[in-house]
């Protein structure tokens, strides 16, 4: 069956997966969503039997219908290779009876790379198919973890440049070490003064102007987006859901058939959205538990009917849930609207006319596959503590909100459903947060004692993504107001 992309905001004619990876964002400003989603055509079992790489090709290959076998096939051979450091890609472990989908073994310890490791190649491979002449500006608005997954991603990718616009006090020290020393020709790192929904409205009006577009094109350049707002992203990411499912099977910890729960930490919404995907193509999945942390306008969201981002900002210890504006959400919003466009672009108006719209009762009844709970500064350091105690596995502060709320969930529901938790980073991404959880003695040590320090108590290497960095020189030190971004990038690009 063949699967086409649609904008959320109108009927425009539906076009092609590739050509709606190109594209990122819909003319109209809407999300490109599948005119279907697809069904599992393998078994569970069948499925228990596979490696994560043909995983990968089983699941995308039903939603990225224009690929050829041969095409889809060298995007995920040389996306999951070496620069992941374990086999599995994407391990589980058992720990407190909940399961730790470890998203953060790849090239930038962070969830991200699961997605942007593929994102160049089918990127590049969409542009060939559709002979696409122009060099691709990638444009990314980052809370931290997907700007430097982006630029290992795109660095030195020939046909590509990339632009990672991040809010200059609202990411974690290694997080911004990360970025601003990412070397590639064709690579640049702005700071915002501002927070990460002030870079991902600038980002997203640089996509929506028309003029500048044109301008862009007579100069050779097209813009696309490396943000989970690409469809390109979002289904890398149902594949990891699939494969836990699967290796859960394998393991035996779990009957064919047998429904599971999952726990995802989101600000943007994109990675409980490719779990909620997951479950429409027949994983047996039951509740989709999004944890929030003190920015909970997604708990409130799924308690009230009311989406509200006029409220206090807080920047807190998981810094890429830091977040008022979930992108991803519209995605839902369309299909719990019945997929009707015009009653969709009038809530999205709303949000951005005055930063609230609330959703119909019809709607909400078809909300019930979520649940919402969201944990506090002192909750996620509290049970990276506990957990540490008690086993041994240190966690990084934003698998911590997951946590946390997961136990919040099992207390009030007495829901024991074996449950899967989406582990999004590497402690060593957070040291800083992470040691002072599990003891207070750790504030006066340097980030990179702490580092080692970890490693110590955690038993685990130190990631290759940390040591890296410990003496990589600056080479990205440009900062901006919020209002100069497309002046920014004109100067990049030499328009």
């Amino acid at each position: 069956m063949e699967i086409l992309y649609k904008s959320t905001r109108s009927d425009s004619t539906p076009i092609t997966a590739s050509r709606a990876i190109l594209k990122g964002l819909a003319a109209d400003g809407g999300l490109f969503v599948p005119t279907a989603i697809p069904k599992l055509d393998v078994s569970l079992k069948e499925l228990s039997d596979m490696s994560y790489q043909e995983t990968a090709y089983r699941v995308m290959r039903l939603f990225l219908t224009d690929f050829t076998e041969e095409e889809l096939r060298t995007c995920i051979d040389r996306a999951y290779d070496d620069k992941f450091d374990t086999k599995e890609i994407a391990p589980l472990k058992e720990v407190n009876n909940a399961f730790y989908l470890e998203l953060f073994h790849g090239a930038t310890i962070a969830f991200k790379d699961m997605a942007l490791s593929i994102l160049p190649h089918l990127l590049t491979t969409s542009a060939k198919k559709n002979g696409v002449k122009n060099e691709i500006v990638i444009l990314t608005a980052t809370s931290g973890d997907t700007g430097k997954a982006a630029l290992a991603g795109f660095a030195d990718v020939k046909g590509t440049k990339i632009i990672v616009f991040y809010p200059k006090n609202g990411v974690s020290p290694i997080q911004e070490k990360q970025m601003v020393t990412q070397k590639g020709d064709n690579t640049h790192v702005v700071g915002i003064h501002g927070n990460f929904d002030d870079t991902q409205t600038g980002v997203k009006k640089i996509f929506s102007d028309k003029a500048l577009a044109k301008e862009m094109e007579e100069k050779g350049f097209q813009f696309s987006s490396a943000n989970s707002i690409n469809i390109g992203r979002l289904v890398p990411q149902v594949v990891y859901y699939v494969y836990a499912y699967a290796n859960l099977l394998r393991q035996g910890k779990i009957k064919e058939g047998e429904t599971i729960n999952v726990v995802v930490p989101t600000g943007n919404f994109g990675n409980i959205l490719a779990a909620y995907y997951a479950k429409n193509m027949g994983l047996p999945i039951g509740k989709l538990i999004c944890a929030s942390n003190d920015n909970k306008v997604l708990f409130d969201f799924f308690e009230s009917g009311v989406y509200d981002r006029n409220r206090e900002f807080f920047l807190t210890s998981s810094p890429s849930m830091d977040i008022l504006i979930s992108s991803n959400l519209e995605r839902l919003i369309y299909k719990i609207a019945g997929e009707d466009h015009d009653k969709n672009a009038a809530l999205m108006e709303a949000l951005s006319q005055k930063g609230v719209y609330e959703i119909t009762s019809d709607m909400r009844d078809k909300l019930t596959d979520f649940a919402g709970g969201y944990a506090s500064e002192e909750q996620c350091f509290a049970i990276i503590r506990k957990v540490y105690e008690e086993t041994g596995y240190v966690m990084d502060t934003h698998t911590a909100v997951a946590a946390s709320v997961y136990e919040d969930y099992k207390k009030n529901s007495k829901d024991e459903t074996k449950t899967v938790i989406a582990s999004t980073a590497s402690p060593y991404k957070f040291t800083r947060s992470v040691m002072k959880a599990i003891s207070e003695k750790y504030d006066a040590m340097g980030d990179f004692e702490l580092v080692d320090e970890l490693s110590r108590i955690s038993k685990t290497p130190v990631p290759n993504a940390i040591e890296e960095i410990r003496t990589a020189a600056v080479l990205h030190d440009t900062v901006c107001e919020k209002e100069e971004m497309e002046s920014v990038v004109k100067k990049f690009l030499g328009v």
